[in-house]
């Protein structure tokens, strides 16, 4: 059905006539106008109280008949609202070419509640669209993510009839256990206890939504978008948590900081002054390239790839598997909250990457410049503060994506799961072009392992090449 008993919306137009039935309005009496000077009593359609609009004559045998009084649905009105935007100013028209180039939409995000609702309608209205000749291609969207409800615990009291009245998570100072789990919760107004519900879709009639407002006034726009994104895949659920909502602000500080305390150390231009101009790997200790020019207190460092220790070169391979991780989980997959996961990870070998050295510097601000930008189009404020603190002048949103370089993910070793009987006993980091037995034998040489097959019989050990060592004991 595509229609409603109310008169907001668009008329349907069509005349019944008691003779020849449903007959459409002619071409020249569209399109069908609502009349404006209408009365609401509360009390079903004011247009079907005005024969005035109604009463009409068949365009067909000329007697008398009624003008159509439903209106379509919102969502029936809303269907091709993507397509009118490729050519908003044709007054001529519904469409014109420009349809057809910018059609199908590349990427279409709807909540789950449209699924049966908005995108039904879309589809079959573009297919129509497309049978009469308005567009060309078959489909209206080429991808589409459906997003998954925001829900929370609603709070509730019951009246003496034991009728629920909800609470608004606003109005409770609520208790936590030790895993951070609402346990309870007590009215600010009075200090009673208010029950906890089931964990439903925030909305008002359950009174269980959160105001952004408060969050970014405590915590900034940036921490309340971060733990959005990070809570849970787009296309499902979203449990609200406030302890979540803490863990994501306590993540930025983490980044701030590690930020500032490299960039305390002195500002890292990548091979070149202040202005742009090449210093051929020369470092500055006075505040000055080669050629005397004054740098603003930056220190020019060039990193060298190929001068690179081990440590300097796993954190690097460490830097480029998140770019990458990053890069596919926003441009193909649509994983936010793994994009997200794999900035903290970078983040947390940085922190325990301890490197002074030019090349460690260096390192470093490679790293942090593609960790700002990978984190840009969740937290673009932090970012933006972020990205010229770390000695860029342009705005990071002008900042172009970084590309993986793929030499930095080459391993020259592997590290293999070491099980004894099965349960895992130890890591051992092997080289990849490794024999059998030498890997037999670093596995059995394991301090942790040794703890578990001394005074043991080994009656086998097997390799799972680049996987695990299991070795079975009596």
């Amino acid at each position: 059905g595509v229609s409603r008993q109310r008169y907001w919306g668009a008329p349907i137009p069509m005349i019944n006539c008691t003779k020849c039935g449903a007959v459409p309005v002619p071409d020249k009496d569209l399109p069908v106008v609502l009349p404006e000077d209408v009365a609401f009593d509360g009390v079903g359609s004011p247009i079907k109280k005005m024969p005035e609009f109604y009463r009409t004559t068949c365009p067909k045998c000329g007697g008398a008949a009624e003008r159509e009084t439903d209106t379509f649905d919102t969502f029936m009105e809303s269907s091709w609202y993507f397509a009118r935007f490729t050519c908003p100013d044709n007054t001529q028209a519904m469409l014109d070419e420009r349809a057809d180039y910018w059609l199908p939409v590349d990427q279409y995000i709807g909540g789950i509640e449209h699924a049966i609702l908005h995108l039904l309608y879309a589809r079959f209205y573009h297919k129509l669209m497309r049978d009469v000749g308005l567009v060309k291609c078959d489909e209206p969207f080429s991808h589409l993510l459906t997003q998954g409800m925001v829900v929370a615990t609603t709070l509730y009291r019951e009246d003496q009839d034991g009728k629920k009245i909800y609470v608004n998570p606003g109005d409770v100072d609520v208790t936590r256990d030790e895993r951070g789990r609402l346990v309870g919760a007590r009215l600010k107004a009075d200090g009673a206890p208010v029950l906890l519900g089931s964990v439903e879709k925030m909305s008002k009639s359950k009174n269980n939504g959160v105001d952004p407002q408060a969050l970014i006034e405590h915590y900034g726009a940036d921490t309340a978008r971060l733990f959005t994104m990070f809570a849970a895949p787009p296309e499902q659920s979203l449990e609200w948590s406030d302890t979540g909502v803490e863990g994501a602000a306590r993540f930025l500080k983490r980044l701030w900081k590690l930020v500032h305390t490299h960039v305390s150390a002195g500002q890292v231009v990548d091979g070149k002054d202040a202005g742009g101009r090449a210093m051929q790997g020369a470092i500055a200790d006075d505040g000055k390239d080669a050629g005397g020019r004054a740098m603003q207190g930056a220190i020019a460092e060039t990193l060298d790839v190929a001068a690179l220790n081990d440590t300097q070169r796993i954190l690097r391979r460490t830097h480029h598997e998140a770019l990458a991780k990053v890069t596919d989980d926003y441009a193909r997959r649509r994983t936010f909250n793994t994009a997200i996961a794999s900035v903290m990870e970078l983040i947390n070998a940085l922190y325990k990457f301890e490197d002074g050295s030019v090349q460690g510097r260096a390192l470093m601000q490679e790293a942090l410049d593609n960790v700002v930008i990978m984190l840009a189009p969740i937290v673009p404020h932090i970012s933006h503060e972020l990205w010229h603190a770390l000695g860029h002048d342009s705005a990071v949103i002008d900042a172009h994506w970084p590309k993986v370089d793929e030499s930095a993910l080459t391993r020259a070793s592997i590290e293999l799961v070491v099980q004894v009987n099965g349960k895992l006993r130890g890591r051992i980091e092997v080289a990849l072009d490794a024999k059998q037995p030498d890997i037999e034998a670093q596995a059995l040489a394991d301090a942790n392992v040794q703890r578990f097959i001394a005074d043991k019989q080994i009656k086998k050990i097997i390799v799972v090449p680049g996987k695990l060592v299991n070795v079975v004991v009596a």
